[in-house]
Order: C-alpha cells, then structure tokens, then sequence
C-alpha cells in the first residue's frame, strides 16, 4: 500500500467513522459519485490548461493529471456497468462548491487559490480512498488501492505549482482553506457523496 501518512498529515481530519458507515449503506451512490469527481478532476485541469497557456509546467502537469482522472472515470464506470449500476444525474456535494467560493478574484490569487483547492481537494480523495479500501469487497479495495499514488502524486503537483506561482508564501493561504475543508468533513450533509460529511451524528 502506498504510503500516504504525508497526505494524512497535510489534513486537519480524518474521514470521521459516520462517512465510512454512510459508503457502506450508499455503494451504489459512492461509485456514481466517485465517477462524477473524476470527470470534474479532468475538467478542471483542463481548464487550468485553457486560462494560463503561458505556463509550461502546469500545462505538462495538468495533461498528464487530466489523462489519468479520465482513466480513472473509465475504471469507475466499467465497475458500474459490470454491476449493473445506473448513472443517474445527482447533485454535486457542497465540498467543492464551499471551497472555491474563498478562491480570490485577481491574479495571481486567483491561480493561487485554485492550485491549492485543488491540492485539498486531491488529498482529501487519497485519504478517503485509503480510509474506505479496507471494508470494501475485494475488487473495490484493490481499485481503491490502486488509486493511491496518482492521487498523492496530484495532491503534490497541485501543491508545488501553487508554490511556483508566487514569491511569497503560501501557508496561510493553505491554513485558511484547510480549515474550511474541516469543517466541511466534520459537519454533518443531508445526503451522502464521496466529499460530504457524515450523513449521520459523528461516532
């Protein structure tokens, strides 16, 4: 297994038991919307890639990350089919969303910002990965499992360009954020998605 405690590190929180307890209720939904987080990682790289032309290492960086969230997207949605599971349209959780709202307006804070949603984002799906895989049926936990070092390696290019994109430092930036997103994993969701809270008291 891929060493992750690094990504653990980086949180403020674990994945609090109540979510886990939620995923095994929810499978069928936990794949749906895994699926639908793949799609909107790609997405998003690649309109990072759009916006700033002009920089070569997140260009390369984000095309290997967008080729390889889209692999992923297949995966999860070869898994669906041999299960006989739909893909229904469902609402996106309010993770993300919450999140980029702090994203600040001008440039460079605005390439700034988004870097390191990007990052949280990453390493909170590496973390949850980690966290799920162990009560998963075999062939789900291998998947997930698999998944552990691109999404580590992701959470770490995001992390090094949002550096890069600045002379200052980041770390209150990160701070700020990260304690936005611990809010968001601790508090509790009324439906249950791959990023939300507990759907159920904390245990």
């Amino acid at each position: 297994m891929t060493d992750i405690r690094h990504i653990q590190d980086f949180l403020l929180c674990k994945t609090p038991q109540a979510w886990v307890d939620n995923a095994l209720d929810n499978i069928e939904l936990m794949l749906i919307d895994h699926a639908n987080c793949e799609k909107k990682a790609a997405s998003t790289a690649l309109n990072l890639m759009y916006r700033y032309v002009d920089n070569f290492e997140l260009l390369n960086k984000m095309s290997r990350l967008a080729r390889e969230e889209l692999r992923h997207f297949e995966q999860v949605i070869a898994i669906m089919k041999k299960r006989g599971i739909a893909y229904p349209h469902i609402e996106a959780a309010r993770y993300a969303a919450q999140l980029r709202k702090e994203v600040r307006a001008s440039e460079p804070y605005r390439l700034i910002d988004t870097l390191i949603v990007g990052a949280i984002i990453e390493a909170r799906s590496c973390e949850r990965f980690a966290v799920i895989a162990p009560v998963l049926d075999d062939d789900l936990s291998h998947f997930y499992l698999s998944l552990l070092k691109s999404e580590a390696r992701h959470y770490q290019d995001y992390l090094t360009l949002a550096e890069t994109a600045t002379s200052d430092s980041i770390k209150d930036r990160v701070a700020h954020f990260l304690q936005i997103e611990q809010r968001l994993i601790e508090t509790e969701d009324t439906e249950f998605r791959f990023h939300s809270g507990p759907t159920s008291p904390l245990a």
